[in-house]
Order: structure tokens, then C-alpha cells, then sequence
């Protein structure tokens, strides 16, 4: 018996992409139950934290530029253009109620669902425009973030915590979450889109890709050590920098080795993918999950909790999740976060027969 959605079916650089994104997320989630760890481990644990949410945003953005492109020209209408808009804003609201209620289970995971959700919210009308656009409002978000996340965040402190709930969802997700915001969020999403149309396997596009993502990288050490009296917090310039070159590290690795179809590693790169291929096939799904056995872990502490390593517990995260998660894409097909967002959409049933092709 097989997986009744062979991978052969789906594009291979997203979902690897997206299986990586997750994969950094539980490794970085599973850090607390290790906290006596070397610093090469620790410097491996952080730049995958660092990584996890703005590559799940690029891959959201090259997602969405997927489905646009694989639209027929003849059903690019405003019927179809609003029938893509409201598709992607129930999945976007899909995201946000979702972190909204993961927040609530006690875990120790910072949860960044409600962020990327209205980000996909915002970035997809953006999508429908020229590549140029794109770019250019991508970049502008990029140059603006940094300012606006600190005069924001200063400004609304004293009164946010005392605000209703829906303000403080909105004005958090979009400026002053501590860990990441639709303001820091939607330029990769829009690079994705762009990366997708004019990018994404083409040799030339690579090199510049890694010139980038090098150079971004080591900005943010050379301002530590140089610039002075820099400010740094979560969205500043240096944060932001430093997320590009993990992102474009990434992106440039996983597309060359996608690539190597006739070379002798082909094979074994090949074999090495398919697991994240299988995760990113059922990365919402294996997020909740891994909230769910987080949030079990947390009630109550053990009182050696932050002293003691638990490797154990660690590896449950790190290697069970997605085990219970490749076992379930293995016998049952889609996952169950998955099935329920394509049906409310309507590219799926609620058993996960596909309506139209997969898009990602």
C-alpha cells in the first residue's frame, strides 16, 4: 500500500522549503528541554529559530504566486481575481484564529500563526500586481519596518496591555509582536512571489541570490562591533538583515541541490529531501501537533525544568512529531488542518480528495 498522494505530484523546492521551516521551528522549540548545550549547538538552535518564520513566509509568498500562475489566462477575470482574494483571506483568518487559539494551550512556544495569517491576508491582493511593484513595495516595507516597529512599539506600550483583545491581536501582529510582525513578514513573502516568477531554479539567479544572503549575514556582526550605539530589537535593521542571509542561505542551498539532477548526489539528495518534502506537505498540521505535545510537556514543569537536559523529550519533539506526521501523510493523505482549510476554500473535500490541483 502507498501514500495515497505520491510526492511526484507536488513541486519539490516549496515543499522542502516548507518542511525545513518547520523542521527549524521544532528544533528551536525543543531547545528549552536541552538547556545545558555547546555553543556550536546553541548557535545552530538560534540561526534555525531565526530562519523558521520568514522562510514560511517566502514560501507563502511563492504558494501564492504558484496559484496565480497556474490560473488559465481566460479565467483571470474579476470573478476569479475575487474568488483567489477570498480563498486566501479564509486561510489567512484560518491562520490567525488558529494562533489565536494555540496561544491559549499553555506552551512555551511563542506562537506565530496570527502574524503569518494576516500577512497572507495583506500580501495576496499585493501578488496580483506587476513584478516591479512587488519588488518595489518589498523593499520599501524593508527600508520603513525598522523605524515604525520601534516608534510603534514605544508608543503604545503603556496602553496596549489594558486594550480590548482584537486591538491588541492587531496591533501586535502587525507591529509590536516580539518575535515577528506582518511589517517584517510581508517583504519575504513578496520576494517569494518575485522569486517564483523571474527566479526560483534559473542558474543566474542563484549567485546573486548567495551574494545577498552573505553580505545581509554579516551586517549585523559588523554593527554590533562597529556601529556604535545601534539599536537592536526584533525587526531592527541588523535583525532584519541577519533573517535575509539565513533565508537566502537557505533558498540558494535548497534550489542547487534540487538541481543536481545528473549529478552522482542526485540520488542521495534525493532520498535526504524526502522527509522534509513529506513534513511540508503537512506542515500545519504537524505545527498544532507540536504545540499540543509542547503544551502536555509544560503541565506542570518538572522542578528541574531550565537546569536539567531531557534529550528524551527533546527528541520526541525534534523526531517524533514529525514521525506521527509522515505515518499519517503515509496511510491517510493530507493532514487534518490541511483538509479542513482546502475545504472551507473549496479545493478540497473534508477527506482531502482534491477539487482542483495541488498548488504548492
Amino acid at each position: 500500500m502507498g501514500p495515497r498522494y505520491p510526492l511526484s505530484d507536488r513541486l519539490v523546492v516549496p515543499d522542502v522549503l516548507r518542511g525545513f521551516a518547520i523542521f527549524a521551528m521544532l528544533v528551536a522549540h525543543a531547545a528549552p528541554l536541552v538547556p545545558n548545550r555547546p555553543g556550536a549547538v546553541e548557535f545552530l538552535r538560534s540561526s534555525l529559530n531565526d530562519v523558521a518564520s520568514p522562510l514560511f513566509a517566502l514560501v507563502m509568498g511563492i504558494s501564492a504566486a504558484i496559484v496565480i500562475g497556474r490560473t488559465p489566462a481566460a479565467a483571470r477575470t474579476v470573478k476569479g481575481t475575487w474568488i483567489y482574494l477570498a480563498q486566501n483571506t479564509a486561510r489567512g483568518l484560518i491562520l490567525v484564529l488558529l494562533g489565536v487559539w494555540l496561544a491559549t494551550w499553555g506552551s512555551w512556544i511563542a506562537i506565530v500563526l496570527a502574524p503569518l495569517g494576516f500577512t497572507l491576508i495583506v500580501g495576496a491582493p499585493i501578488a496580483l500586481l506587476r513584478s516591479r511593484w512587488v519588488a518595489a513595495i518589498a523593499l520599501v516595507l524593508a527600508v520603513v519596518s525598522a523605524p515604525i516597529v520601534s516608534a510603534t512599539t514605544a508608543a503604545v506600550a503603556p496602553w496596549l496591555y489594558f486594550s480590548d483583545p482584537l486591538t491588541k491581536l492587531l496591533i501586535e501582529s502587525f507591529l509590536t509582536n516580539p518575535h515577528y510582525r506582518v511589517l517584517n513578514l510581508l517583504p519575504f513573502f513578496l520576494a517569494g512571489v518575485v522569486l517564483l516568477r523571474h527566479g526560483f531554479t534559473r542558474d543566474r539567479v542563484l549567485p546573486i541570490m548567495l551574494a545577498i544572503g552573505v553580505v545581509a549575514y554579516a551586517m549585523r556582526p559588523i554593527l554590533m562591533r562597529y556601529g556604535g550605539d545601534f539599536d537592536y530589537f526584533s525587526g531592527s535593521y541588523p535583525d532584519t538583515l541577519h533573517d535575509v542571509g539565513l533565508v537566502a542561505a537557505v533558498y540558494v542551498a535548497v534550489v542547487f541541490l534540487v538541481s543536481l539532477t545528473r549529478n552522482p548526489l542526485a540520488a542521495v539528495v534525493s532520498a535526504v529531501f524526502v522527509p522534509f518534502r513529506i513534513i511540508g506537505t503537512l506542515a500545519l498540521s504537524i505545527y498544532v501537533l507540536q504545540v499540543a505535545v509542547v503544551a502536555w510537556m509544560a503541565h506542570p514543569y518538572p522542578p528541574e525544568f531550565g537546569l536539567v537536559n531531557y534529550p528524551l523529550l527533546a527528541l520526541a519533539i525534534v523526531v517524533g512529531v514529525p514521525a506521527v506526521g509522515a505515518l499519517w501523510w503515509y496511510f491517510l493523505g493530507d493532514g487534518p488542518v490541511e483538509r479542513i482549510m482546502g475545504f472551507v476554500t473549496g479545493r478540497k473535500t473534508i477527506l482531502g480528495k482534491r477539487r482542483v490541483p495541488t498548488a504548492a
